[in-house]
Order: C-alpha cells, then sequence, then structure tokens
C-alpha cells in the first residue's frame, strides 16, 4: 500500500507546521507546531488533532521553534507515547522553550479567566501545563546529524543542517518498498537558513529524491545582497537614529538564534565604537535567558561562538528575569535598547513594552523578522495608526520600521539554489509554510528553472498517496478544521478591533455632546436593526 501524506499545519500560512505519514497501520508525524496568527488560527491549538494521537507510533522534529514544537505536549497529553527523535542541541532548547510556553499560557489563560468572571463567561483551560511538558520532555531521543535512524518498522531518516538555527535540520527519510524495488525517499526541507546567518553553516541536503517538502517563507522576495559587515553597519544606523531622539530602540524579536545574533552585532558595533559604548542593552526575555546559556553550552558548533560568548558576558548587557525588573526598565529616559520576545508581538513582555512606547514619538520600533498576517506586529508594519493592546487602544507616534535582515530563513534565490542541489526530484515539490504570496512566487521561479517538476501547494488537512507512480490526492472524509480563505487573513476579531477604534476615533473628533450622540444613536439603532 502506498503511504498518504497530510498536512495539518504550515498550509497556505507559515505557523501551526505539521506533517504525517502513514505507510500501513504505522504513523509519524513530522513536527507538531503552534498555530500563530489571527484568533482564527490560533483556536486550533485548543481543538482535538485530525488524528488520535495514541495511534502515533514517533515524531521527528526538525528544530526548536514553537511553531513547530509547540504543541508536542499536547499531544503526549493526548495519548502519544512514542519517541520524538531530535537534534541534541534541538533537545536542549525545547527544555528551555517548551516550559516557558506553558508558563506563557497558564499566565494568559489566569488573566483570560478574570476578566471571563468579570463578564459572566465561561473560563477557560491552558492547552497544557508545566507537568504535561515534563512528561514530554522524557520522550525525547537524541539524533546526531548524518547518521540513518531506525524510526519505525520500514522506515529510516537521516538529518542534515538546515542552517535555520542551532539544531536544525532537513530530514531524509526513507520508506521500505516492495521486495526488488528501491525505497521511496522524502525530503522534508524543514526552515531553510539563508547564507548571511552570523551563528550557523549553510543548509545542506541530499539530492536524487522522490518527494520534497519544501518550505516557501520568503518565496516571493529577494533581499538586498548584503554582508555581515554591512548588516551590523546599517543595525548601527538605527541605534544612532534612536540616540539622536533620545528615545528607547524597542526590538521584538524571536528568544532563540535572532536575539543572540543581534548581541553578537550590537557587541560589536559598541567594541567598534560605531555606536556608544556606554550603550544599554536590555534581554528582556527569561526565555532568551535560558536559550542563551544553551547557546554557551553549544559554542563550539556555531560560527563565532567565541564572540557569543565575549557578548553574554559584556557589561552593556542585562537579563532581566522578574517582573519587576522588566517594568523598571519602562520607567527609564532617554536612549536604551530592549529586546523582548515574541518575535511577531503576539505574546510576552514585548507587548507591555510596545503599550508604554508606541505612543512616544521618540520611541523607535524595530522589526528584526517575519511578520505573519494577522499578528500586531503585522498591522504595526502595516501602517496602522491605533491598535489595541490587553483591551487598551493606543495611538502609535513612534517610528516602525522593518530590519528583516536577520531573518533565519532564505529568501526566494536561496530556496530555488537549494532546491536545484537536490535534484532529481522524480515525482514532485510539496511547497508549504509560507503565504499566498511566498508560495505562488516560488513556484513561478521553480517552474522557470525546474518545468519538469510538478509543484503542488496542499490546502491544511489536504491529503496525498504518494509512491512510486507520482502524488494523487484522496480524501479522507474528515471535516475541515478551518476553511482555507480563514488561513493567514485577518479574521473577525480584527475587524472588531478595527472598528472598535474607528468609532472611538468618529465620536472622539465629533464637534460637541450633541454631535456625539447622535453618533451613538446611529450605532445602537444600527446593532438593534441587525439583531432583528
Amino acid at each position: 500500500m502506498q503511504p498518504t501524506l497530510s498536512f495539518h499545519g504550515a498550509a497556505h500560512g507559515v505557523t501551526g507546521s505539521c506533517y504525517e505519514l502513514e505507510v500501513g497501520d504505522r504513523r509519524l508525524l513530522i513536527d507538531c507546531g503552534m498555530f500563530q496568527g489571527s484568533k482564527s488560527e490560533k483556536a486550533l491549538n485548543y481543538g482535538e488533532f485530525p488524528f488520535d494521537p495514541a495511534t502515533v507510533d514517533a515524531v521527528i522534529l526538525t528544530h526548536a521553534h514553537i511553531d513547530h514544537s509547540g504543541l508536542l505536549p499536547k499531544l503526549s497529553k493526548k495519548g502519544f507515547t512514542g519517541p520524538i527523535h531530535a537534534t541534541p542541541a534541538t533537545i536542549d532548547l525545547c527544555s528551555v522553550m517548551l516550559p516557558d510556553s506553558a508558563n506563557i499560557q497558564e499566565m494568559e489563560v489566569e488573566n483570560l479567566n478574570r476578566r471571563n468572571a468579570q463578564r459572566g463567561r465561561p473560563t477557560v483551560s491552558p492547552i497544557y501545563t508545566l507537568e504535561d511538558v515534563t512528561a514530554c520532555l522524557l520522550q525525547f531521543r537524541s539524533v546526531e546529524y548524518a547518521a540513518w535512524t531506525t524510526i519505525m518498522n520500514g522506515v529510516r531518516a537521516r538529518f542534515w543542517n538546515a542552517g535555520h538555527m542551532l539544531g536544525s535540520s532537513s530530514v531524509e527519510i526513507e520508506v521500505a518498498s516492495k521486495q526488488g524495488e528501491p525505497p521511496l525517499r522524502i525530503l522534508f526541507s524543514g526552515d531553510i537558513g539563508p547564507g548571511h546567518k552570523l551563528l550557523q553553516a549553510d543548509p545542506e541536503g541530499p539530492r536524487d529524491i522522490d518527494y520534497l517538502i519544501c518550505e516557501a517563507t520568503y518565496g516571493d522576495r529577494d533581499r538586498p545582497d548584503v554582508t555581515r559587515d554591512e548588516r551590523r553597519r546599517l543595525l548601527g544606523q538605527e541605534v544612532t537614529h534612536a540616540a539622536k531622539v533620545n528615545g528607547p530602540l524597542i526590538i521584538p524579536s524571536f528568544a532563540v538564534e535572532r536575539t543572540q545574533e543581534l548581541l553578537v552585532d550590537l557587541f560589536l558595533l559598541a567594541q567598534n565604537g560605531d555606536v556608544p559604548a556606554n550603550l544599554s542593552i536590555f534581554v528582556d526575555s527569561p526565555l532568551a535567558t535560558r536559550a542563551s546559556a544553551v547557546f554557551g553550552k553549544h559554542a563550539e558548533e556555531i560560527h563565532d561562538g567565541d564572540i557569543l560568548k565575549r557578548a553574554l558576558a559584556s557589561k552593556n548587557v542585562r537579563f532581566t528575569e522578574t517582573v519587576d525588573q522588566s517594568k523598571a526598565i519602562n520607567k527609564l529616559n532617554g536612549h536604551y535598547v530592549v529586546i523582548a520576545a515574541s518575535g511577531m508581538c503576539d505574546a510576552g513582555r514585548i507587548r507591555h513594552h510596545l503599550k508604554a512606547n508606541l505612543w512616544k514619538r521618540n520611541a523607535s520600533i524595530l522589526m528584526a523578522g517575519f511578520q505573519a498576517q494577522g499578528t500586531l506586529g503585522r498591522l504595526l508594519l502595516d501602517g496602522a495608526s491605533r491598535v489595541r493592546i490587553q483591551g487598551e487602544e493606543i495611538k502609535v507616534r513612534a517610528r516602525i520600521s522593518q530590519f528583516d535582515l536577520y531573518s533565519g530563513h532564505a529568501d526566494a534565490s536561496e530556496l530555488v539554489s537549494w532546491v536545484k542541489d537536490r535534484v532529481p526530484v522524480r515525482h514532485a515539490i510539496f511547497l508549504t509554510h509560507g503565504e499566498e504570496d511566498g508560495l505562488n512566487g516560488l513556484k513561478g521561479r521553480l517552474g522557470a528553472v525546474l518545468p519538469e517538476i510538478s509543484v503542488i501547494l496542499p490546502l491544511i488537512d489536504d491529503a496525498f498517496q504518494i509512491g512510486q507512480k507520482g502524488a494523487r490526492q484522496v480524501d479522507l472524509n474528515k471535516p475541515l478544521r478551518l476553511k482555507p480563505e480563514s488561513v493567514a487573513r485577518l479574521d473577525w476579531h480584527n475587524d472588531l478591533s478595527k472598528f472598535l477604534i474607528e468609532v472611538s476615533e468618529t465620536v472622539t473628533a465629533a464637534a460637541d455632546e450633541k454631535s456625539r450622540a447622535v453618533i451613538i444613536r446611529r450605532l445602537r439603532r444600527a446593532l438593534e436593526a441587525d439583531q432583528e
């Protein structure tokens, strides 16, 4: 029987990576990530899996980022008892990232339940707890790069350095075929790193495969061709601008890899006199603090590991742990740099810093990576004049800019080059982990250079039988968890937030009390008419 490949996440979106490979009565997951973005997408984190976790034999984890690993504790909580195969560095990072994810969930659910109680709404439970994470971490099994590992009967895998972050992998899988036939060879790209990564080597991978599942985050765009020195110089310009207006520079950043790269470059800029030598840099993320310790442990495995260790020990860098220390930062005046998670401004301490600084004209907000549709980071980049944070309306006066040269993802040209190095790809390329423009952009580029290869753009929960004669889509007769048009799109909650802001602006701008009362009456009549 031919294997079946299903796409349960990162299909026409960039989060929730989860691929299911069924081989007879055996079931393997590649990644089990958390959905981010709009509330409609994040709601999938709370729903049932589109498969029975108890029937999953094993998991392969490409890397530790939460959009790839974040639902593993829930998987275990719901009945999965098999091994989770990952590189040693990925395991070390998950040992700090997954507990942090549980802590954030428990804290946010506690705050939400407090508000729900005030509003007379039912309480909710976190997706998983710290206890669930502890149990899940016991299921991890260490795998070295380049070594074949038996995953389950008839299936083996080999990990290749993906160059995306510490421990990241592309995973080559061989499925045994009938006697006398060659095995079916499938390559999952994971997230592919760019050529300018400071701490990682260039991505690798095998040639001569049957199927390729490839990410397409930046499939529609090329970044400026800059050297590491030029990138550092450009970052220095951002710091210098913030210093000239005597205001804070707030950098939303993923706690793992990007924060460490930023620290290295800021350290070198200060050391070389390109920014003020006494520049205060606050890393306001307990996760980033713990992740940095993991990077220190693996310093010999990464490029410029010695410089990273010096940057982490610099007297200019201050790691904050407690909530009180975090709040104290926003009481400071003048120029300083704050690096805080999350990278898309969706959760964590960065939201407190944005709430405290977005309304200030001398504040600068620097987005250092991709911002998914529906996230606060994307709303700010798209020019929102007001946003709602923790139920409060905030006027945006700060300087908002994007500095995408720290992204951990290869751009379109680099992705095409990486795919070309994998040929021959005998049957099909599935493009995932990209929004609409990225998917179609990469499909067009691949079609121009590899016209003989079929390129498929699967939707969420699509399934395909894959064999030596090609891929065929199959209907598993399962209900859709999310309509395709709702993936990587603004949803009703985004529309509601925008509407409430517009109402507030319109009422406030009215000439007098009478005019304001007229506007409110009209809105009430419209709502009453809609309810009839």
